[in-house]
């Protein structure tokens, strides 16, 4: 595993239960700002079943960025947390937002 890799999972290991983060953040807590994009390919391509909580990771918007059954999935995960998601994929970041600590 590269440096990337692991300072991302590391980081998005640490968001806790029922709080959400953004691609953007977890890329500037890692080290590597402006590396959004490349957080929400490296979360798209975790194994199914993985313990990374790649659920907890949002746009900047506070939307799930997913589409279709993958957005579903994700919302029910979140849902399941305690976290209010309209049906589009909304979250309230002003309310669920971890604003962490760099690892």
């Amino acid at each position: 595993m590269d440096d990337f890799s692991a300072q991302i999972y590391t980081q998005v290991h640490q968001i806790p239960y029922g709080k959400v983060s953004t691609y953007g953040e977890i890329a500037k807590f890692s080290g590597f700002p402006g590396y959004a994009r490349h957080v929400g390919r490296l979360m798209a391509t975790l194994p199914e079943g993985s313990k990374i909580p790649w659920h907890r990771v949002v746009n900047a918007k506070g939307m799930i960025s997913l589409t279709g059954n993958d957005l579903i999935r994700q919302r029910e995960k979140l849902l399941a947390e305690g976290i209010d998601v309209s049906e589009s994929g909304k979250i309230s970041l002003r309310h669920y937002r971890w604003n962490g600590n760099p690892v």
